[in-house]
């Protein structure tokens, strides 16, 4: 299957177990706080398409654990869709986020050992702006809060950073999750998180 073009916009926000700032999200050649890093990537599409597909309005929840140095490869990862997707749909998401589809999800799956099997559930999202949520029932839940910055009503922005699927510009945050499937689990508060406006094409 040779996959058509494909397109989507929304809001990304993630939350791992390394202390304000993941090491890795500068650069996967740099060591992550802890022995393994575990974390997540979630997501909602505002809108998007992959060929004749429609995504709009669409949620995804990704857990990938570690090795410290990142780019040393033997990611296990876990991806959650939204259940609530009609079949080409959920065929459309799992080949973009499994890097099938090409774009900037290939680029990641490269370091992908182990791929648990893709659930589909109803997945919970909320963005009340400096506060983003996303939940799984009797699964996962989530949430990060955006840090203030120096001038009076604005956040606290990473610039000038390269990375595969945020946005140039980049909210800073702390976060709190607690998640446990299968063979992954963390329980984090007050650690690394950033969010921002995605957008992204393939292949």
């Amino acid at each position: 299957m040779t996959d058509p073009r494909w397109w989507a916009k929304g809001v990304l926000f993630e939350n791992c177990n390394c202390q304000l700032l993941c090491p890795a999200h500068l650069s996967f050649r740099q060591r992550c706080t802890h022995d393994r890093c575990i974390g997540h990537w979630a997501i909602h599409v505002d809108e998007g398409r992959h060929g004749d597909v429609g995504l709009d309005g669409l949620n995804a929840f990704i857990v990938t654990e570690s090795p410290p140095r990142m780019i040393e490869g033997g990611w296990t990862q876990a991806i959650y869709l939204e259940e609530q997707a009609d079949k080409a749909q959920r065929q459309a998401l799992e080949r973009i986020f499994t890097g099938v589809a090409g774009g900037t999800w290939a680029v990641l799956a490269r370091f992908v050992s182990h791929r648990l099997d893709t659930r589909f559930v109803p997945i919970g999202f909320r963005d009340d702006g400096r506060r983003k949520a996303m939940w799984i029932e009797g699964c996962m839940e989530t949430t990060i809060e955006a840090i203030r910055g120096a001038e009076k009503g604005r956040e606290a922005l990473l610039e000038n950073v390269f990375n595969q699927i945020h946005a140039p510009t980049q909210v800073l945050g702390l976060g709190r999750t607690r998640y446990a499937d299968r063979t992954l689990a963390f329980d984090v508060a007050d650690t690394h998180a950033l969010a921002s406006r995605f957008a992204w094409t393939g292949p």
